[in-house]
């Protein structure tokens, strides 16, 4: 058996496309049992909010579908969306190409205010990174507090160091993307523009969104007009917002800091792709198209226009994006600066942190996290290591050097490297490969666990037992994998393994202070209440609204518990009668503790929201904006629900 590069990776290639040679490329227990939940079924709904651009391509593409003049109108609305002011159009320049559609493509969302006078410049209070990359089936989020001090660059003026929102207010979108390229080093293919009074009327036409309100908010400005904050007015609990008090919400900062409107941010557009998935219907496609036509400015680099091609190819990626595959990445060590302690400021290399999360999400790390909280040894089976795992490299799409190029880089991820026998080219029995196929073979040990580890480097590549025929191309390797069209010259990032370490649960016995909020409440709702026998150690009741007994729907009510923690955070319990719930889409795991069924929904590895089922109701506890309280303490908190007696 030959093996490792010595016949050619690396050095002079063939001309035939065979890849001989080229230069290298510039869990469960016997007792517990949980499981990701199957895919959604494909819908309309799946990909709004999780990206504006498919929020806008549902829309079109359901539009288009209604009548035949539907398709030329669905165009002229394409094309209203894109560059039209002087702004987006100056900023297209600086967009880098868009990708291939199997490769990964980052856009950058700037949302911001109208000026108010005739000498104001526009304002930007959001600037996102969304990535969306069809070899993992992922979309991540990273956002940039607009106090964030960091260098500057804006083409014609020298700023030196200011807030990131600066950059928009003196050299509009051009600023923000230039100075976002050089924080994170990322290429920018899209940038989405949203005014606030676009971002109120998608939040109407979709008839409102449905969010969880951590605390009571409220500014009225006592009559004052200059110098103020928007006005805002929202008692806690899980509930629907309009457009005024959705984007109130999400610009809220009165009475903390930038980091948490972040959170808030991110909140909102994980609530607005559940709201769409539950209601998102035929009928209002029309008027939200307008609104979003209207309001969306959208550019494109290297001079593409929108076009329904495009729309497509997002739609379509929407569609199959599996249930807890939206990644939200914060920013870590965030510190108060200067004179008034409103800048914050960080290290570059907790940048360069954030940003390796944002383009490499750990799929597993739900998973893995609730292991860990819950003292369970993985027994999910592992493949070999790849120093164990001998591949054959073929040439299925007909590109001169695509098996040199993939067998060069799987090298470098530790895999033994095999050439064909007998010197004969490194080619399949055929060029018209368009996915890259893995063939595993069943009689070696641990082939078919190495080729689901394999697999994943080429993102949509199939999986096959080797046939007898494949067999005699392999040189008797454990895989074969032949090189599709879909292989454009780079394997998918390795993971960064999120999981958290152990730690005990922060908890303390205090039922005296949770049963009298909940019997005040008992007469006053047609279902059982749960009470919370243990709370997270250093919190108490909120003094402004410790328990809300309201009407989550017209004729469905909830109860809210409000706690407060040493670190002046929010976190809280919901219990409700009501049904279909946008929230309790898309969970992460489903699990079984002392035979009682929970849905866990995490962030990462970071457990949101704990829900159990019972008595017809639903009770979940809720973490703070900023997921403050380990895994741990959630889970102990939500196993010590116990039913309030009668």
């Amino acid at each position: 058996m030959r093996t490792t590069l010595k016949r050619g990776y690396g050095r002079a290639a063939e001309t035939n496309g065979n890849g001989r040679a080229v230069l290298p490329p510039g869990v469960l227990t016997p007792v517990t049992v949980y499981h990701q939940p199957p895919p959604a079924q494909p819908g309309v709904g799946m990909l709004v909010g999780k990206f504006f651009l498919w929020l806008f391509a549902a829309a079109l593409v359901v539009a288009a579908g209604l009548v035949g003049g539907a398709y030329l109108w669905a165009h002229a609305k394409v094309a209203q969306t894109g560059a039209h002011t002087r702004d987006v159009k100056k900023a297209q320049a600086h967009l880098a190409k868009v990708p291939d559609p199997t490769q990964p493509a980052n856009a950058l969302i700037i949302g911001h205010d109208h000026p108010e006078g005739v000498g104001d410049r526009p304002r930007s209070d959001t600037v996102m990174l969304v990535r969306a990359d069809p070899r993992t089936k992922t979309i991540s989020l990273l956002s940039f507090p607009r106090d964030l001090v960091v260098p500057l660059h804006c083409p014609g003026h020298s700023l030196g160091s200011e807030r990131i929102n600066v950059a928009f207010h003196t050299c509009g979108s051009t600023g923000t993307i230039e100075t976002v390229k050089a924080l994170t080093g990322l290429p920018i293919s899209y940038l989405i523009s949203v005014d606030f009074r676009g971002f109120k009327g998608v939040v109407n036409h979709l008839g409102g969104v449905w969010m969880d309100i951590d605390r009571r908010y409220f500014n009225n400005n006592g009559g004052r007009t200059y110098g103020t904050y928007s006005e805002i007015n929202l008692q806690p609990g899980y509930q629907r917002l309009w457009g005024a008090n959705a984007l109130a919400y999400v610009r809220f900062r009165h009475t903390d800091s930038d980091v948490y409107r972040v959170a808030r941010q991110q909140q909102f557009v994980k609530a607005l792709r559940e709201q769409i998935k539950n209601s998102f219907g035929i009928t209002s496609v029309p008027g939200l198209v307008n609104t979003l036509a209207d309001n969306i400015e959208l550019g494109i680099g290297g001079g593409r226009k929108p076009d329904l091609g495009l729309i497509e190819q997002w739609a379509l990626f929407g569609y199959r994006l599996p249930p807890g595959h939206v990644f939200q990445v914060r920013l870590d060590n965030l510190q108060q600066y200067g004179p008034s302690g409103a800048e914050l400021i960080t290290d570059q290399s907790n940048i360069d942190n954030a940003v390796q999360q944002f383009l490499n999400p750990d799929v597993q790390a739900s998973t893995k996290a609730t292991d860990v909280a819950l003292g369970i040894k993985p027994k999910v089976p592992r493949g070999p290591a790849p120093s164990k795992v001998s591949v054959t490299v073929l040439n299925g799409n007909g590109v001169t050097g695509s098996a040199a190029n993939a067998g060069f880089l799987l090298g470098k991820r530790g895999y033994r490297i095999i050439v064909p026998p007998n010197g004969i080219p490194a080619n399949a029995p055929n060029w018209s490969y368009f996915h890259s196929v893995v063939n595993f073979d069943p009689r070696q040990r641990g082939a078919r666990l190495a080729s689901l580890q394999l697999a994943k480097l080429f993102g949509d590549a199939d999986i096959v037992a080797m046939t007898p025929a494949m067999r005699r191309l392999s040189n008797q390797a454990m895989i074969e994998v032949v090189v599709g069209q879909t292989f454009h010259g780079t394997l998918a990032p390795q993971p960064i393994d999120e999981t958290p370490k152990a730690q005990p649960p922060y908890v303390s016995y205090e039922p005296s202070v949770t049963v009298p909020l909940l019997r005040s409440a008992r007469g006053r709702v047609p279902f059982r209440l749960e009470f919370p026998s243990l709370l997270e150690r250093s919190s108490r009741a909120d003094y402004e609204v410790p328990i809300r007994v309201y009407r989550i729907t017209p004729n469905e009510k909830a109860v809210r518990l409000t706690f407060k923690t040493g670190q002046s955070e929010y976190w809280g319990i919901e219990e409700t009668n009501a049904k279909g719930l946008p929230v309790l889409a898309d969970k992460s795991i489903r699990h079984s503790i002392h035979g009682r069924i929970f849905d866990l929904y995490y962030s990462g590895p970071h457990l949101h929201m704990a829900v159990l089922h019972a008595h017809g109701a639903t009770y979940w506890v809720m973490n703070t904006l900023l997921d403050s309280l380990s895994n741990e303490t959630m889970l102990a908190v939500a196993k010590g629900l116990r039913p309030l007696s009668k």
